[in-house]
């Protein structure tokens, strides 16, 4: 596409999530994602657009290329990158191994502005996990010691696609890398992945967990231990497996 007409399409789209800005929804999501100063989402700026809306509008957009992809990424607004994101995520389910490589390839290269635990999220396993399924895994170790918390997220969030594939061994590597973290968005995180390992291996995350429960963070260990009974979960919290 030609520079004017990038430019064009940008501002399209652009002016069109701007038009259902709704103020109440969006004070709302300030204060849900942590915008307030030295919270996990601070600075960032909602426009308060339902979710269901956004994903419409990637309906309506779908064939928007990546290069205006890329602009609608480094918006200011969480929304339009939730938009840039799941549009991205849509040209990756469709893409031959070019456009594949591409979007990877922008997708770690802007890694600073996918900046909330939604953004990584709904994206993550869809397009790096995706994309690493028949490739090395090394960007994932390099995300996973990364100084920046939604890299680390990333990394282990990616690892989603490859449980589905019941693939196991890099969600327990990163999350052995992770178990220490300091930020509670990383322990929901690793919980949450080996809850999912735990879903298709038990025996897996059983392992996983009676080597590490007692130095795992509280938060790391309930999640991961959701779906276990009652009287498991009480012998995991008191430490008396």
């Amino acid at each position: 596409m030609e520079e004017f007409e990038a430019k064009q399409l940008f501002q399209e789209i652009s002016e069109y999530l701007l038009s259902l800005y709704d103020p109440e929804r969006a004070e709302h999501s300030q204060r849900f994602f942590k915008t307030g100063k030295g919270e996990y989402g601070e600075g960032d700026i909602f426009l308060g657009i339902r979710v269901p809306v956004i994903r419409k509008a990637v309906k309506t957009y779908k064939d928007t290329p990546v290069d205006v992809v890329a602009m609608l990424l480094k918006s200011k607004y969480h929304e339009i990158r939730l938009f840039s994101l799941l549009l991205l995520v849509h040209r990756f389910s469709k893409a031959e191994l070019v456009e594949q490589d591409e979007i990877y390839q922008l997708y770690l290269a802007n890694t600073q502005f996918i900046n909330n635990w939604d953004l990584v999220d709904s994206s993550a396993h869809k397009i790096v996990g995706k994309y690493l399924e028949h490739r090395e895994r090394e960007p994932l170790y390099a995300l996973a010691q990364s100084k920046s918390l939604w890299d680390r997220r990333i990394a282990i969030i990616a690892t989603a696609y490859f449980i589905g594939k019941n693939q196991y061994e890099d969600t327990l590597k990163i999350s052995k890398i992770l178990l220490h973290d300091t930020e509670d968005l990383i322990h929901k995180s690793v919980g949450w992945m080996l809850r999912e390992v735990g879903k298709r291996d038990i025996e897996q995350e059983v392992t996983f967990l009676n080597a590490h429960y007692l130095s795992m963070p509280r938060t790391m260990l309930r999640y991961a231990i959701e779906k276990f009974s009652e009287e498991e979960r009480k012998r995991y919290l008191k430490g008396f497996v």
